[in-house]
């Protein structure tokens, strides 16, 4: 099968490009950078250098790739978040998520594609209810700013790609990555803040956080190739968990000190209200819908044995 992978060189692409190259793809990787295209030629995928948003030369390369399946695994995001400074750190991916969705669904389209697969991320849903959220739960579209353009972004890019009748539209929802070149690595910018006990455990911590290993990820969307309907599936690991499990785990899997708890009033003041939301009142998201249709195949069916094994 030809597969065409936008952001071949990003966090999901180095684990996913291998992947489909060992199981005899043949893969055309695009990136923005020509510092990159040496990587995606190295995992054994043939590298096209365009600007994303030069839509003509987006449905050149693609055309001349006449893939089968095109995925959409494009962010811009920093290494390090912070809280204080999200709007201007966010404004890059929310913008590939509203207009290079669009462009990258007519290339496909006009390239005659069978499939796009996008990737989105499940920690968008309202924070209201019990039990874990599933992809018929409704966005937390009125979240504060900038949280709320963030959700919109994906809220847009979602319908993009699923409302498409040109091509069959699959959306995967990941939990929070983790594993080598994510934030949550050994050497990863959530490990460097549980070193300096700036991972805290908020308030009483109640937030439940659904984690996905970047390998499983990667796994999940090769499997979404040729499995699953159009529409949209959580790609989590087996394990959601609050706040005041994971964290000290993780800060004992990276060799970090105990982590502080910080009542809530404090954690808004430093970084916002969304954090604090997030941290004490998450629900985390379901993986039935993936387990069922996309045959969701885990290495670490939960974060506390990948958190000790597959940080990198």
């Amino acid at each position: 099968m030809r597969v065409f992978v936008a952001g071949a060189a990003g966090v999901i692409g180095r684990s996913l490009v291998p992947m489909l190259v060992k199981a005899g793809h043949e893969v055309t990787g695009g990136t923005r950078s020509e510092a990159r295209a040496d990587d995606i030629r190295a995992m054994g995928a043939e590298p096209v250098i365009r600007d994303v948003f030069d839509a003509e030369a987006v449905k050149r390369a693609v055309a001349a790739a006449r893939p089968e399946v095109l995925i959409n695994e494009l962010t811009a995001l920093p290494t390090s978040i912070n809280p204080r400074a999200r709007s201007e750190q966010f404004a890059g991916t929310n913008r590939l998520r509203r207009e290079a969705s669009r462009i990258l669904m007519d290339a496909a389209a006009e390239a005659g594609a069978r499939r796009v697969v996008a990737q989105s991320i499940a920690f968008v849903y309202r924070l209201t209810g019990e039990g874990l959220k599933s992809e018929d739960d409704d966005l937390f579209l009125e979240a504060p700013p900038p949280s709320g353009e963030v959700v919109a972004a994906v809220a847009e890019l979602e319908r993009n790609v699923t409302r498409d009748d040109r091509v069959e539209g699959v959306v995967l929802r990941y939990g929070y990555f983790y594993g080598p070149g994510t934030a949550y690595a050994r050497d990863g910018s959530f490990a460097d803040l549980a070193r300096r006990r700036r991972l805290a455990i908020v308030g009483p911590g109640t937030g439940v956080f659904s984690f996905i290993h970047v390998d499983d990820a990667a796994r999940a969307t090769v499997a979404a190739l040729d499995r699953g309907s159009s529409g949209i599936y959580n790609v989590v690991d087996d394990d959601p968990a609050p706040v005041r499990d994971w964290v000290p785990a993780f800060a004992e899997a990276v060799g970090a000190p105990k982590p502080r708890r910080v009542p809530a009033w404090l954690a808004r003041v430093v970084a916002g209200r969304y954090t604090v939301e997030l941290m004490t009142a998450s629900r985390g998201a379901s993986n039935a819908k993936a387990h069922a249709e996309l045959g969701l195949d885990l290495r670490f069916p939960s974060w506390r044995e990948g958190f000790r094994e597959g940080l990198g």
